[in-house]
């Protein structure tokens, strides 16, 4: 039995995880956890959600106590937290040797200069950051095995490179055109104007200035354009991806490079059949489908997933139990 506290455990993401692992019969919850100054401090989870009102569980503020309280009884924190708040106190727990599984973006880039470009601040922990593992679990996971700091993908880019990361033998200098579309948990529990019911209607944002591009690239190895849009759904990603293939690429080929999902049992991948957003919300799957213009080089590629789930909690439930071995 392994046990995990969850920081941030008030937001969608940290709700989300917390279910997930209460569910999990070799896991267990050393604690809910929010930050001293919190209106939700004190309040139980089903308070907050009720559709979780199985879990009788209330959130704790994080004071000094707490956290050395988790490091004396949990093997691993999970932190659904600010890039910034991400930043320290997963180094502060590394450095105490706990498992860490980071929902944020403080640990996603290799490159210390990409840091202050993309989420405003210098990187203060760069040896902890050397030791990071991206978590995107279907491809790293001898290596998320191994480390003890795992960098769970943005939702973006995990929809976008479990479509892409098959071809890359395939591809062309041409730049992969991303198109993607979520739904506005993406955004945070944290009530905005823009994502309120009355406001919210289909369109882009963040365009040719999203920090998930760079992550996206970084982790193909190759630059891409992506284009986030925001819809009026509450959960889901659908991106649709249109790629240049090299010279005498046959269908045949493209089919050869997604049976590297054949044993994946997350990842289903369909040819001349695509998915909607309904097919995978509320569940840890991803779901692709393909069609190849063998004539043009010309390849699409759509990607669902759930934002709070594949795109964030339950693959950080994926990398835990790889860590762990369960």
């Amino acid at each position: 039995m392994k046990s995990i506290a969850i920081i941030g455990a008030s937001g969608y993401t940290g709700a989300q995880i917390t279910a997930l692992i209460h569910s999990e019969a070799q896991l267990s919850i050393q604690g809910l956890y929010v930050s001293e100054g919190s209106a939700d401090k004190g309040k139980p989870l089903a308070e907050l959600y009720p559709v979780y009102s199985h879990i009788d569980l209330c959130l704790s503020p994080l004071t000094e106590e707490a956290k050395h309280q988790i490091v004396q009884d949990a093997d691993a924190v999970v932190l659904a937290t600010e890039h910034s708040v991400s930043l320290h106190l997963a180094a502060w727990f590394y450095a105490q040797g706990l498992a860490v599984f980071d929902l944020s973006g403080a640990y996603r880039f290799a490159d210390t200069a990409q840091y202050p470009k993309w989420y405003g601040f210098e990187h203060a922990h760069p040896q902890v950051l050397a030791e990071a593992v991206y978590g995107l679990a279907e491809w790293n996971a001898e290596a998320i095995a191994k480390t003890r700091m795992i960098a769970v993908p943005g939702c973006y880019p995990t929809a976008s490179l479990c479509a892409l990361k098959p071809l890359k033998h395939l591809l062309t200098d041409a730049w992969p055109v991303i198109n993607a579309v979520s739904g506005v948990t993406g955004a945070g529990r944290k009530a905005q104007l823009h994502t309120s019911f009355c406001e919210v209607s289909l369109t882009p944002y963040g365009v040719l200035g999203h920090r998930h591009q760079p992550e996206i690239a970084s982790q193909l190895g190759q630059e891409v354009i992506f284009t986030p849009h925001l819809g009026n759904f509450k959960r889901g990603i659908l991106a649709t991806i249109t790629v240049q293939l090299k010279p005498g690429t046959l269908s045949r080929d493209v089919a050869q490079a997604y049976s590297v999902y054949d044993d994946a049992p997350l990842v289903t991948v369909k040819q001349n059949q695509f998915p909607k957003v309904d097919d995978v919300v509320h569940t840890p799957n991803c779901h692709i489908g393909w069609k190849f213009d063998e004539l043009s080089g010309y390849l699409v590629v759509s990607s669902a997933i759930d934002n709070l789930m594949k795109g964030a909690a339950s693959q950080a439930l994926q990398c835990i139990k790889i860590h762990f071995g369960l």
